[in-house]
Order: structure tokens, then C-alpha cells, then sequence
């Protein structure tokens, strides 16, 4: 039996993560808070585990001052450098590392991938950079390293079941001018995606975690009242988000443009490609 390791494991991907490998036989370690600042209990850990999943990282839809970044930093970095010094502690290391980042990576002007890119020059980006080199690390290893840049995760629970209240009682709307991109993925997609390059031992390095076909805000927010059967005529001034968040609600205000081409050609099959399957197939199951 193969042993799972995740931080982060109580959140929406980690829990359906969870889920989804102990049905086909895992064994899955959930890493608590308290372990990441044990580093004997922790090494301890990557002795089992044949596979680490990092998703630790608070929540990014917050209100940004400067209190709430610093713990945005800490809860990647520090527990990023924690995961990969208790790897190289281990006696028997991982075989596979797979770690996270974020589409926010890239600058928002075009449509990019792994290997034709722009970043952007901002707190998010650097971030996302940050995180990636402290993940990378575990190369000197040799241990196999994996980092997914997630797009926005949608199924039942997360932020889409955030997004689904207000669209019910007839009251979602477009952000701004909709135009904003919208990258996405299915987390069966995303889960599938996990099981695929740990099957595939030739999967290494960055990852676009997004479906192939990106869409916009407001295609986003047509199919998800068409699904629903209700109205998307309130539009969402972006200064509303502004008050609310400060500079964190560019993650809602703007997007980015991001295609899978590594995954893809890894031979990786999408369940879910455009935005109208992933809606409605989520919306049957609420």
C-alpha cells in the first residue's frame, strides 16, 4: 500500500484529494498545523510517506494589509521550507513531491503557457515565485518534483459554493465588464491530474492546473445562471470589491489568460474542457 502525505489536507482539494485516493487503495496521512513546526515529527512523516502533497497556503480572497500578507508568506513559504528540510532529513524519502502555486504567476495581457510566458511584477506573482524556488529545492534531493499553478477550482464546495448563494437568489452579476479572463478547472479534473503524473514518472517541473479552453467573467457568469435557471442582470461594480478587499481583490477583479499545454502533452485527457460542461455537471450534482 502506498502512503500519502498532504498538508493542507482539511481544505476543499485536499479533502476530495483525500477522498478520491483512498478509494483506490492509498493510505493518506492528513499533516496537522502543529507537525509543520515539528521537525522531528515531521521527518518522521516523509519516512512514510511515497508521496507529498503541499497545499498549504491561507486563504488568497481576503482583505491584503500588510498583517494579512506576511501571514499569506508564511503560510507558503515557511511551511514549504519546513516540508522539503524534513524530506531531506528522511531516511526513505518521497519518490514524489508535488507542491502548488497559482495562475496569478503570469501577467494578464495574453494567453500563456509553461513554455511562452510573461509574470507579472506584484505581491501575487512574487509570491507564486517565492513559493515555487523553496518547492523546487527538493530537487537537490532528488526527490521528483511536481508544482501545479492552479487555476480557479470549481465543484461542489470551495469558492464555487460561495459564488452558487447569490446566483440562486437571482442576484449574481457580471464583475465589472466581465472581460476579465477566468481560468479554470474541474476538480475531477484536478484530481485526476494528481493521479496522472504520479503514474507518469516522466511528469517534472511547472504545470498549468487550468482547462483548455479559458473563458471570461462574463461567459463564466452566463453559464452559471443558465445552469442555475436565473437572471445575471446585476452587474458588480469592482469598487465594491476594492472596499472590501484593498489590493486582494485583483484575484476577483482581474484574471489571467493560462493554457495546460505541459499537461496535455503529457497525454493528460480533460474531462471537462470548456465552462459550460464544468457548470452545469457541478450544479446537477448540487
Amino acid at each position: 500500500m502506498k502512503t500519502i502525505a498532504i498538508s493542507g489536507s482539511s481544505g476543499f482539494v485536499g479533502t476530495n484529494l483525500k477522498r478520491v485516493f483512498e478509494s483506490k487503495g492509498f493510505k493518506v496521512l492528513g499533516i496537522k498545523r502543529e507537525e509543520l513546526q515539528d521537525i522531528k515529527k515531521l521527518t518522521s512523516i516523509m519516512d512514510e510517506a511515497d508521496i507529498l502533497i503541499n497545499l498549504s497556503g491561507a486563504n488568497i480572497i481576503n482583505r491584503w494589509t500588510n498583517k494579512y500578507k506576511k501571514l499569506l508568506k508564511s503560510s507558503r513559504l515557511d511551511t514549504t521550507k519546513a516540508l522539503v528540510k524534513a524530506m531531506q532529513n528522511a531516511q526513505n524519502k518521497p519518490e514524489l513531491f508535488i507542491s502548488t502555486s497559482a495562475v496569478g504567476i503570469y501577467k494578464n495581457d495574453a494567453c500563456y503557457d509553461e513554455e511562452d510566458y510573461k509574470y507579472e511584477e506584484d505581491f501575487l506573482s512574487n509570491l507564486c515565485k517565492e513559493w515555487e524556488d523553496e518547492a523546487l529545492k527538493a530537487k537537490n534531493s532528488d526527490i521528483r518534483t511536481v508544482i501545479f499553478r492552479f487555476g480557479i477550482v470549481l465543484g461542489d464546495g470551495g469558492a464555487m459554493q460561495k459564488m452558487m448563494t447569490p446566483f440562486k437568489l437571482g442576484l449574481g452579476g457580471i464583475i465589472g465588464n466581465g472581460k476579465q479572463d477566468f481560468s479554470f478547472i474541474h476538480i475531477d479534473d484536478l484530481t485526476n491530474a494528481y493521479e496522472h503524473v504520479y503514474k507518469n514518472s516522466d511528469c517534472e517541473g511547472i504545470y498549468n492546473l487550468t482547462a483548455p479552453n479559458p473563458t471570461d467573467n462574463y461567459r463564466f457568469t452566463k453559464a452559471l445562471g443558465k445552469a442555475l435557471k436565473r437572471p445575471t442582470v446585476l452587474p458588480i461594480p469592482e469598487f465594491v470589491f476594492n472596499l472590501i478587499f484593498s489590493e486582494g481583490a485583483k484575484v476577483l477583479t482581474q484574471g489571467q489568460c493560462v493554457h495546460p499545454k505541459r499537461l496535455q502533452k503529457s497525454g493528460f485527457k480533460f474531462k471537462f474542457e470548456t465552462i459550460n460542461e464544468a457548470v452545469l455537471n457541478i450544479v446537477k450534482k448540487d
